[in-house]
């Protein structure tokens, strides 16, 4: 079984200075002061392979994360009844299910792209990424974006 990420909240002093240029650089893209990644990477001053290699791992935590649409890639088993479960736990947390898109399972797995709406009676979103992490037969999660 693939081993499932954690999430840990740090304190910005704790986090190492490449990661919090990676978090500029994202923020430089996002608001369009750099049309490239280059271009962003050079403006913080770090490699763009560097960019790229964390990109995906590091965001700044909002405590109120309200009113935002988050986007998973899920890669679970071909179960009977997981889909469901995945979706109730969504549903428990208070959150809106905006898009739904699984694709026909290879060799038994399939890949779930789910964008939900967080709320403002939105549970506490970290402990829902968990809880899908958690479920048996979910291999992999992601998150591709939030908005």
């Amino acid at each position: 079984m693939a081993e499932k990420g954690e999430y840990f909240v740090v304190k910005q002093k704790a986090v190492p200075e490449v990661l919090l240029k990676v978090v500029e650089a994202k923020r430089l893209l996002e608001s369009e002061k750099a049309v490239t990644v280059q271009e962003a990477a050079d403006r913080v001053g770090i490699s763009r392979s560097s960019f790229y290699k964390y990109k995906d791992d590091i965001f700044p935590f909002h405590d109120n994360a309200r009113g935002k649409t988050i986007t998973f890639v899920i890669q679970m088993n071909d179960e009977p009844g997981l889909l469901s479960d995945v979706l109730h736990i969504v549903a428990d947390y208070h959150a809106n299910i905006l898009t739904i898109h699984q694709s026909i399972p290879i060799n038994g797995v399939a890949s779930l792209t789910l964008s939900v709406d967080i709320l403002a009676t939105t549970g506490d979103v970290s402990r829902m990424i968990e809880e899908i992490e958690a479920q048996d037969g979910v291999r992999y999660l992601k998150i591709l974006a939030r908005e």
